[in-house]
C-alpha cells in the first residue's frame, strides 16, 4: 500500500479522533492531559497538516472538578482532499501500490494541473483522458470529429492508405515526428482510427484466426478499442521484436516528452485487460504523461482510471 494513501487513511483518523475527543470533554465524560497526543502525525505538512495539527484539542482539567473543557472545534477536512481519499478507495489494491510517498497538496496540485490542461482541449469530442476499455464502452455510431486523413509527407511514413486520426492528435504526431526526425529516425505509422465496423470484422478474424480466448487478450472488442477514439497510434511492424529497433527504442525513451503514452506495458495485463504492444501509444498530452509517470507508477491505466473516478464519483 501507498505512503500517499496511508497519509490520507491517517488524515481520517486524525480527524475522528479530534471529533471523538471534543465530543467526549464536551459531554462532561472525565478527560486529562492533552488529546493531541492521541492524533496520528503523519505528516506536519500539506493536507494533513492543514487538516489535523490545525485543529489540536487541548483538554485542561478544571480545578475540584472532574469534568473538562476543550479550546477549539472539530477538525475538518479541505473537500478536495475528502475527495481524493474516496476516489484512491475505490481503486485497485495494485492502483494503489504503485501511487509512491508524497504529499497528497503536491498530488492534488498536479492533478489540478492534468484537469486545466483538459479545458484546452476541443469540448465537441471526447476528451482525451476518456475511459475506454473491456468495461467501458462507445457506442457503434461514435465518429471522432472532423477526423484528418494522413498523407505522404516529409514528417513522418505512413504504411498505407485509409489511415486517420483526430486533428489535435495528428498535430501533436507531427510534433513528435520531428523530434525524431531530429534524431535521425522517421516514424512509420502503421495503423490509427478504425471504425466499429472495421473492429467488429477484425476481432472475428482473430477470433478464426486464434480462437477467442486468444484473442481477447491482443484484440479489442468493438466499441472498447482505443483506435475508436482517433487518439491511438500502432508503429513500426506491430510485431514484440519492434521494441528492439531503433524507432521502437525511441518512441519508449521520449514519447511522453510529447504526449503520448505507451497503453499496454508489459506485466500488466491483469489490469489493461491486453498482452504488451510496445508498439500501441495514445495521446494524452504532456501534463497527463507527467502525472501518470510521477504517481501511477506510469501505467496510463491507472492514470486514465483515477481521472474517470475524480469526475464521477460522488
Amino acid at each position: 500500500m501507498s505512503r500517499l494513501w496511508l497519509v490520507i487513511r491517517f488524515v481520517f483518523l486524525g480527524a475522528c479522533l479530534v471529533t471523538f475527543a471534543a465530543c467526549s470533554a464536551s459531554s462532561g465524560k472525565h478527560t486529562s492531559g492533552d488529546l493531541s497526543s492521541s492524533v496520528p502525525r503523519v505528516v506536519q505538512s500539506g493536507a494533513a497538516s492543514t487538516a489535523v495539527a490545525a485543529k489540536t484539542e487541548t483538554v485542561s482539567p478544571v480545578a475540584g472538578n472532574s469534568t473538562a473543557t476543550v479550546s477549539s472545534s472539530p477538525a475538518k477536512l479541505s473537500p478536495d482532499v475528502e475527495h481524493l481519499s474516496r476516489v484512491l478507495s475505490s481503486m485497485s489494491a495494485r492502483a494503489k501500490a504503485v501511487i509512491p510517498d508524497g504529499n497528497p497538496e503536491e498530488f492534488l496540485a498536479d492533478l489540478h494541473k492534468v484537469l486545466e490542461a483538459e479545458k484546452h482541449f476541443r469540448q465537441d469530442d471526447l476528451s482525451l483522458y476518456y475511459l475506454i476499455d473491456k468495461k467501458h464502452a462507445v457506442s457503434a455510431d461514435y465518429v471522432p470529429k472532423d477526423l484528418v486523413p494522413l498523407v505522404k509527407n516529409d514528417f513522418y511514413n505512413i504504411s498505407r492508405n485509409g489511415l486517420s486520426l483526430r486533428p489535435d492528435v495528428e498535430r501533436a504526431l507531427q510534433e513528435m515526428a520531428k523530434g525524431a526526425l531530429q534524431d535521425g529516425i522517421k516514424l512509420m505509422v502503421s495503423s490509427t482510427y478504425r471504425s466499429y465496423d472495421y473492429q467488429t470484422k477484425l476481432f472475428a478474424r482473430y477470433v478464426a484466426q486464434d480462437g477467442e480466448a486468444l484473442a481477447e487478450r491482443y484484440s479489442a472488442r468493438a466499441g472498447t478499442s482505443q483506435h475508436q477514439l482517433g487518439v491511438a497510434i500502432d508503429f513500426g511492424s506491430i510485431t514484440d521484436e519492434f521494441a528492439e529497433t531503433r524507432m521502437g527504442r525511441w518512441l519508449a525513451e521520449h514519447c511522453e516528452e510529447y504526449g503520448w503514452s505507451l497503453s499496454f506495458p508489459k506485466e500488466y495485463e491483469d489490469v489493461t485487460g491486453f498482452m504488451w504492444e510496445c508498439w500501441h501509444f495514445r495521446y494524452i498530452g504532456k501534463e497527463a504523461c507527467a502525472f501518470q509517470k510521477k504517481w501511477f507508477g506510469d501505467v496510463q491505466q491507472f492514470m486514465i482510471e483515477f481521472i474517470d473516478a475524480w469526475k464521477t464519483l460522488q
